[in-house]
């Protein structure tokens, strides 16, 4: 990579954007709004309106499944490289979503508020993190445009102080008109309304220059200048934040404002609105999002103040009426305190006016291992190598953890988080796939939390700093049971152990497969055992023979075939259907103009690939890796496997060579035992 010799001043002047910067800084007159508002309507929307308008703007991946909902790419963290990525939970974010658009068609969702609910560390708070920053970026880009005003009275300059939309300037009499002629010229789906009221403190001035001019609108415009603003959540613009504390702490006023004792000396009222900071979370939040965490712990006379200001779209401040506001509200809280409000008739009455979203834990151990490489990629980990499989299986135990019991005589646990991970199982469809989750309403809302996992792999980094593999992060996970602060039920945290060992078998048949293939790893063996094998079944087929490289004739070979169909679980009652319909499958393919290619079929590849291994098993004496003697011979058919579990599944020499002996250990233990049963 070329290095850049430009003094790093030079380098931060180049990304700044001085015509931006102006843009985002566009001041003017209140008719120069309206004209920049008929050309562009979109800048009078809605906090609901805005909201949906900047998931879109993200846009969204198509379902690759009939059914399947659309990922939407605003939670993919565009802002951060990713960091905040939510994987495995697209079905409850188009939920998320389609609110977001009923809400901003005025049917009903504005004025309710958005529950995410689910255990702890489903990524509930990550959600409402990326809409907030994704309202802070769509509000710096010109599809995003948002503008508030400000009054210069007597020489004095005052800032709504809820950054309100320039168009509550506009009489009541004329905002039907007004609104009709922004919503011919809309392409949206959805449609303007200049609905509310100024806030006290514009209305004030607006009355007070109405009594000055004498009733001339014009002349109170003068007074007026509107300007382009940003949505900051840490600059307290259009996004806010509220975390309830103590009970004995809590205080309205956090949510509303509260006088400013300093200038009611000033203006000698304490309800002059120009003695009162509407900085309450409300207030800051009006024109964007407000998140309440942990809403279900709020005192009950907040949750009262809360229902005012979803089903009404207003607060009432200190001394103050009713003002309106326009936000969309969303809080958060986990199932026990979801629990607690369920049996509490007391909040009747806010349970009617939320709408619950589910988040659930991953339940896809593909989508659970993207969580755990989003916090340990290759860039932050240089200094520990991670050996293969090591995250899969941390997501395994993470998913069997999280599933009931299959309710199904032939369908074990292990097979059932396969089948949730897309993989085949046979004699289960999509459609059982379905039915299963259908009816296992509770799973995801149960089980370990990403956040454990993560940190009992980085435990094991900092034990074992040089590398880790899979038997590593299952000896942390199951040593850092013991200490788990949620896991006070001592059924449950056996249970979590005896996953442990399903995760610890799994892991040995992944590892005995690679080397199985790996000594097997000749492709045109592979490809002219399968010839052989459809050969034989031709023959088999229409009752003829087989005829061999020197041209002799022969009967099918019924042994060879078997210990084929074997390894793929065809019983001796089915091998007639099972070769009919192999072949039936192949004349199909031919009238179609395609070859059959037996890799597609991965049941036969892998029998294919065990016959192989069968076969070699005996000249590779694998076993003997676990002895101190090893001829140069065997060595060097050693060193290839080696090499193609490098080459084939991305091992390291070292990582290589550990799995090499682990499987060599294994195959030497299931050799012992099956001398020992045949002794008995």
């Amino acid at each position: 990579m070329e290095e850049s010799h430009a003094p790093l001043f030079d380098v931060v002047e180049e990304h700044l954007d001085a015509e931006q910067f102006s843009s985002l800084h566009w001041e003017g007159s209140l008719q120069d709004y309206l004209d920049v508002a008929q050309h562009n309507p979109a800048v009078c929307r809605n906090a609901w309106q805005r909201l949906l308008d900047m998931v879109e703007y993200h846009g969204c991946e198509s379902p690759t499944q009939r059914g399947a909902p659309p990922r939407w790419k605003l939670f993919d963290d565009p802002f951060n490289r990713g960091r905040d990525a939510v994987f495995g939970l697209d079905e409850p974010l188009n939920q998320l979503v389609q609110i977001f658009r009923a809400g901003a068609q005025g049917l009903g969702p504005e004025k309710r508020v958005i529950l995410l609910h689910g255990p702890v560390g489903s990524a509930k708070s990550t959600i409402a993190r990326l809409l907030k920053r994704g309202l802070e970026a769509y509000s710096l880009t010109e599809e995003g445009a948002i503008y508030t005003f400000t009054w210069n009275v007597d020489g004095e300059v005052v800032e709504s102080p809820m950054h309100q939309d320039p168009m509550l300037l506009v009489p009541v009499e004329a905002r039907r008109e007004v609104e009709n002629r922004l919503n011919a010229n809309l392409e949206r789906e959805y449609r303007l309304e200049i609905a509310g009221d100024l806030d006290p403190v514009s209305r004030f001035y607006y009355r007070m220059l109405l009594e000055r001019y004498e009733g001339d609108w014009k002349r109170v415009l003068e007074h007026v200048r509107v300007k382009r603003f940003s949505l900051s959540e840490k600059d307290r613009v259009g996004i806010g934040t509220f975390q309830p504390k103590d009970e004995k702490n809590q205080d309205s006023t956090e949510l509303t404002g509260d006088v400013n004792y300093r200038r009611i000396a000033e203006y000698g009222c304490d309800s002059d609105p120009r003695a009162f900071n509407f900085d309450g979370e409300f207030n800051v939040a009006n024109r964007g999002l407000l998140e309440f965490v942990e809403v279900l712990k709020l005192d009950v006379a907040f949750l009262y103040d809360l229902l005012g200001a979803s089903q009404e779209h207003s607060i009432k401040p200190k001394k103050f009426s009713q003002t309106s506001i326009d936000e969309v509200i969303i809080g958060h809280t986990n199932e026990p305190e979801y629990r607690k409000l369920q049996n509490n008739e007391l909040m009747e009455a806010f349970r009617d006016r939320t709408i619950k979203i589910d988040i659930p834990y991953n339940l896809s151990i593909a989508n659970e291992v993207r969580i755990y490489r989003r916090q340990f990629n290759r860039e932050d980990i240089r200094h520990t190598a991670v050996a293969p499989h090591t995250m899969e299986i941390s997501a395994l135990w993470s998913v069997l953890s999280r599933l009931e019991d299959p309710t199904h005589p032939n369908l074990s646990l292990l097979q059932k988080t396969k089948l949730y991970n897309g993989e085949e199982v046979q004699g289960f469809t999509s459609e059982n796939v379905r039915e299963m989750q259908e009816t296992a309403e509770r799973e995801g809302m149960f089980g370990i939390s990403p956040r454990y996992v993560q940190d009992r792999i980085a435990m094991a980094m900092v034990m074992d700093k040089d590398r880790i593999g899979p038997l590593d992060v299952l000896k942390n996970l199951e040593a850092g049971l013991k200490h788990h602060s949620l896991i006070t039920n001592e059924e449950v945290r056996k249970r979590y152990g005896h996953l442990i060992s399903h995760a610890r078998e799994e892991y040995e048949e992944v590892i005995k497969h690679e080397v199985q293939v790996a000594v097997a790893a000749d492709g045109e063996a592979v490809d002219r055992l399968c010839g052989k094998y459809i050969d034989n079944v031709k023959a088999y087929t229409t009752r003829e023979k087989v005829v061999d490289a020197f041209g002799k004739e022969r009967d099918p070979d019924e042994r060879l075939m078997r210990s084929i169909e074997m390894k793929i679980d065809i019983p001796e009652s089915r091998k007639d259907d099972f070769r009919h319909e192999m072949m039936n499958y192949i004349a199909a393919l031919h009238i179609e103009g395609k070859t059959f290619d037996y890799r597609q079929n991965k049941r036969l590849t892998r029998a294919l690939e065990l016959k192989l291994f069968e076969d070699r098993r005996d000249t590779i004496q694998l076993t003997s890796l676990v002895s101190t003697v090893v001829d140069p011979e065997t060595r060097d058919k050693i060193h290839v496997i080696r090499r193609r579990l490098c080459e084939q599944f991305n091992y390291d020499e070292k990582s290589a060579e550990d799995v090499l002996q682990y499987v060599a250990a294994l195959f030497a233990r299931g050799e012992a035992k099956d001398g020992t049963s045949e002794a008995a």
